[in-house]
């Protein structure tokens, strides 16, 4: 089982498709990482050695920004942009989509379930 930034990687997945369960690196910079430590994509985690893994960590910690530091980082962007109360940030603190998706329709993901409002059911017939 092999470590890097703290996360464990699987073991039967390629290295490049392994690289990717690092929060901050996709796999443009998989493939990047991977070929500046001159690694074939295509091989196996199990099929690494120390050696390569060490050389990768390396690469990762002094050219990447990844895991709790860039989810500080992000979180640190948001709460400036509540902090200066500018459209974005006011977006963020109402659980509402920040770049400009419509809302009276769609946006169920960032709003939540739906809920329904009193006054728009049918009343029932009663008998007088």
């Amino acid at each position: 089982m092999a470590r890097i930034s703290g996360i464990t990687i699987p073991n039967e997945k390629q290295i490049w498709i392994a690289l990717t369960y690092v929060h901050g690196i996709g796999r443009k910079i998989s493939y990047d990482i991977l070929d500046r430590a001159k690694i074939d994509p295509t091989i196996r985690v199990k099929n690494l050695n120390d050696g390569e893994v060490s050389k990768i960590q390396d690469i990762i910690n002094a050219d990447y920004v990844v895991e709790g530091e860039l989810q500080r980082i992000v979180t640190g962007n948001i709460k400036r942009l509540k902090d200066i109360k500018s459209y974005r940030g006011i977006r963020h603190a109402a659980n509402l989509p920040t770049r400009g998706q419509r809302t009276r329709t769609n946006a169920r993901t960032r709003r939540g379930k739906k809920t329904t409002v009193g006054g728009t059911a049918k009343k029932s017939a009663t008998k007088t």
